[in-house]
């Protein structure tokens, strides 16, 4: 038995070692063709090889992106309030409020795309600039969006735990900063107005429970007596067109 084992590691042993020379080929047959792997003598190829893997990265990345640097954050979370608000669960579905987020984010974020097209985009693809004017470029109109929708208090605390204490022009903010602060004061306005959101549905809540308790319906739960009612004082009031407006006019 300890024969046979010992026989089986030398066999391994041996496949791994000349595994390169056995199976090793230089030439590769795809779809009728013969493709040759062989060492690049030019180093322009690495680079070329990064950019792609670096634009693929970025690709990978472009969700993450849009939610942080858009108005994405703040649109969903309110819509999100809004059909809590109303006791739906599953109406509208996902789908709809993330469609619906995403197109009044490339409503709200169209200026800015045109001018990281325009400055940007375009000069890169006519060789007139590198990728790092580029870079810069595109930045400019988007850090300028978040400055304007990001509080100081947020901006300060994360200027404080970068420790930045000598700054006097916001170009010396590096987007490390901006970034994290616009995301909490996103997020810190999108609850506030779904706060908002919620006091006339609660109260609805509390006048049909009131109701249901004074006439000693204990057992008949109040939600399936209010949703109607807040259904129909959403409809009554355009809720949709109500949000939609307040949410594109709310950002500066």
């Amino acid at each position: 038995m300890k024969r046979t084992i010992s026989i089986i590691i030398f066999t391994l042993i041996l496949v791994l070692t000349f595994s390169n020379l056995t199976y090793a080929q230089s030439q590769i047959p795809l779809f009728g063709k013969t493709v040759k792997i062989e060492d690049s003598k030019n180093p322009e190829n690495y680079v070329t090889s990064i950019q792609i893997l670096i634009l693929l990265t970025v690709l990978t990345l472009a969700p993450s992106i849009l939610i942080m640097m858009t108005s994405f954050t703040r649109i969903i979370i309110v819509l999100s309030f809004i059909r809590n608000a109303l006791g739906l669960q599953q109406t509208p579905p996902n789908q709809v409020l993330i469609g619906l987020a995403l197109f009044l984010t490339f409503f709200i974020m169209a200026p800015i795309g045109s001018q990281i097209n325009d400055n940007a985009i375009q000069p890169f693809l006519k060789e007139e600039i590198n990728q790092e004017v580029a870079y810069k470029r595109a930045m400019e109109p988007v850090r300028e969006f978040m400055f304007k929708q990001t509080r100081d208090k947020d901006l300060a605390l994360f200027m404080n735990v970068a420790k930045m204490d000598n700054v006097k022009d916001l170009k010396e903010i590096p987007d490390r900063v901006i970034i994290p602060a616009f995301i909490i004061s996103e997020l810190k306005t999108a609850f506030e107005i779904g706060f908002v959101i919620y006091i006339p549905f609660l109260v609805i809540d509390m006048v049909v429970s009131s109701t249901l308790m004074s006439m000693g319906m204990m057992m008949l739960p109040p939600v399936i007596i209010s949703l109607p009612f807040k259904i129909l004082l959403f409809i009554l009031v355009d809720g949709w067109n109500l949000i939609a407006k307040s949410l594109v006019l709310g950002f500066k």
